[in-house]
């Protein structure tokens, strides 16, 4: 039965450190903190972006101008040489298509189809863009294109 008497290895379970608890435990007076200062007062934090008193770095540098932010468009850019690889002959390309085999995450962003590569395949496009290149293409291939009727621009 002895055999089974399971221990920690030694120095694995340490005693935790007390601290400020009179000059004869070791760790009494400024409890290993130093002396005086802020880092040696309750509650003496500080935080993010504090320089010690010194006018923080963004409080001093003026916030004004304008940001284009609100009025981002995410455009989703695709090349034709990803619709030869993933559309078979005669099947229409558009947003849930995409969707659907995983080529696309995100249903509002504006899907532009590039001419980089080369297509055999009649496909049926019906995307919010296309470049020039793209969409002869598509036409030299047999395909059509079906011009959406809220295009964003």
């Amino acid at each position: 039965m002895s055999d089974f008497i399971l221990q920690a290895p030694e120095g694995a379970n340490k005693k935790k450190r007390i601290v400020g608890r009179g000059s004869s435990s070791g760790r009494g007076t400024t409890a290993g903190k130093g002396n005086k200062g802020q880092q040696s007062r309750s509650g003496g934090k500080t935080y993010v972006g504090f320089e010690g008193g010194q006018m923080p770095l963004y409080r001093r540098i003026a916030r004004r101008g304008f940001s284009n932010a609100p009025f981002k468009k995410n455009v989703f850019s695709l090349n034709v040489a990803v619709l030869e690889s993933n559309y078979s002959d005669g099947e229409t390309v558009s947003k849930e298509t995409l969707i659907a085999k995983g080529l696309l995450n995100e249903g509002n962003a504006i899907v532009k189809i590039l001419g980089n590569g080369e297509l055999s395949k009649k496909l049926t496009v019906n995307v919010d863009k296309l470049s020039a290149s793209a969409k002869e293409k598509i036409e030299k291939a047999g395909g059509t294109i079906i011009a959406e009727s809220s295009e964003k621009k």
